[in-house]
């Protein structure tokens, strides 16, 4: 049994409906999960629209998404940053200083994660997770 931890980017597409990687989620249901750190993102990025909103109509939109995000967190399990994933965490860094990076941060958490479950990360982003050592990484969308 493989457990699927989707990325940020995998949620954001589930949640608007793409069709391959709905049909995926559905295939797989009890493994696949999402990271707490997805729910940070997500939710960091929903607080910043709404708080940046110009009218009541796009807060209705915005507070709709929020509320849409909320509901896939209660049917999909969260995994935490757990004690394992911090000492994965560590390790990476140690072992690859190039990862260290600022705009990486989110990405090598869930990584570590992914890392300290033997998880599988589904994403896109190849670019980034692809540095990471012995993670296995695939693609739904294809």
């Amino acid at each position: 049994m493989t457990l699927w931890i989707l990325d940020t980017d995998m949620v954001s597409l589930l949640l608007r409906r793409h069709p391959v990687v709905s049909q995926r989620v559905l295939e797989n249901g009890a493994d696949v999960a999402i990271s707490i750190i997805t729910v940070q993102e997500i939710f960091n990025g929903w607080v910043v629209r709404i708080n940046q909103a110009k009218s009541v109509e796009e807060l209705v939109m915005l507070y709709s998404q929020l509320h849409k995000a909320i509901l896939l967190c209660k049917r999909v399990p969260v995994l935490n940053f757990e004690e394992t994933a911090s000492q994965q965490l560590t390790a990476l860094f140690q072992d690859c200083p190039s990862l260290t990076k600022q705009r990486l941060q989110k990405d090598m958490r869930i990584a570590a994660i992914a890392l300290s479950r033997k998880a599988t990360i589904v994403t896109r982003n190849y670019r980034d997770f692809s540095q990471v050592p012995k993670l296995v990484i695939e693609d739904w969308t294809r």
